[in-house]
């Protein structure tokens, strides 16, 4: 092990950053290494943040940057010049050694401010089209992580350090298939499909995998996010096999009971699929931020580990056809070629920059 650190990792925002940020912490807890890390004001932060009892949390305020030529952007400029403050403030008391950005505007003030004391600073992007922020925030950085090797054409500038993405621990050892229908009332012995959606937009999605399921001999476990949860549960009704849910907090569970997805083309959710070999149909979020989504999704359909499919090509009938043909065969095809695309080792190459 080398010299005992103190490391500062930003990952508050989204669980795509602050699971991954946890990971890593631990990783590095293991390694005999000091860590804090800094999450955003959001609720999701704080309820997620708050069964990890062994890792030291701290809140800082992030903002969102506007559009450039907003007014906004007076209030955005000032309001960062105090929290690239507060962040400074916590790395001299911290005395921190280096500073890690999981990416999003919670890492900007952090690594800015890491960069202001001369200490080493790296984001970690997990996309394959990375987001503007983070693009921003690499100006700052000694070098950038990267989970997929395509987002490295857009960091000429810094040295790309392909690393992986790490997944929350709770995946490393999943429960039988027993188990894990027993705890959501499915079958075992049937075959079953895991639906995320995602609380962005998944209204049509949601509803064309409602119809497209009935009658085709599948179970569902539908994720159906808080704004579409009582809508849904109301037209599934008392449906055998159809389990509609909100929110899920054992996901490794909720991965061990399934045989197929269908889900958005999040970084975070595809590192997980990967991670446990789930295949999947790929439906992008149709508004992210550069398209970026799609970008994610033509990395696993190319390596034949999903099928894509934008929303507006997506129908009942259009998923029923892709059920038909979604053999057992099939799936064993594509969950091979889906655990090829993991990096099971991420949290421990990112620790190993650090210690570099």
């Amino acid at each position: 092990m080398s010299d005992r650190l103190k490391v500062i990792i930003a990952c508050g925002g989204t669980g795509g950053h602050l699971f991954p940020g946890i990971a890593v912490a631990q990783e590095l807890k293991s390694r005999g290494h000091e860590v804090v890390l800094l999450i955003s004001e959001k609720k999701v932060d704080a309820q997620a943040s708050e069964k990890y009892t062994d890792l030291r949390f701290e809140t800082v305020k992030a903002i969102a940057k506007p559009p450039t030529f907003s007014l906004k952007m007076v209030s955005f400029l000032w309001k960062l010049r105090k929290t690239i403050g507060q962040c400074g403030q916590i790395l001299r008391s911290e005395n921190a050694d280096v500073v890690l950005g999981m990416g999003g505007f919670t890492s900007y003030p952090p690594v800015v401010a890491g960069a202001k004391r001369g200490v080493r600073t790296y984001v970690h992007d997990s996309n394959a089209v990375p987001g503007r922020s983070n693009r921003m925030t690499a100006k700052k950085c000694t070098a950038v992580l990267v989970g997929l090797k395509e987002a490295g054409k857009h960091f000429e500038s810094r040295e790309v350090l392909v690393t992986g993405t790490p997944v929350r621990d709770e995946l490393e050892e999943l429960p039988t298939r027993e188990e894990a229908c027993a705890e959501f009332g499915l079958e075992p012995d049937k075959k079953t499909i895991l639906v995320m959606g995602g609380s962005q937009g998944a209204w049509r999605l949601n509803e064309i995998v409602a119809k497209g399921t009935e009658g085709s001999g599948w179970q569902v476990l539908h994720l159906a996010g808080q704004g579409d949860f009582e809508r849904l549960s109301e037209q599934v009704g008392d449906r055998e096999g159809y389990k509609v849910l909100a929110f899920c907090s054992r996901m490794g569970v909720a991965y061990a009971a399934s045989d197929f997805c269908v889900a958005r083309s999040g970084a975070s959710s595809l590192t997980e699929l990967a991670h446990v070999g789930l295949p999947a149909l790929l439906v992008p979020f149709p508004f992210a931020a550069d398209d970026h989504q799609t970008a994610n999704a033509v990395v696993f359909e190319k390596a034949g580990a999903a099928i894509l499919k934008k929303q507006d090509e997506l129908s009942v009938e259009v998923f029923r056809e892709m059920l038909e043909g979604m053999d057992k065969g099939r799936r064993a095809e594509m969950s091979e070629k889906m655990r090829s695309l993991a990096v099971p080792e991420a949290a421990g190459n990112i620790a190993d920059v650090i210690e570099g």
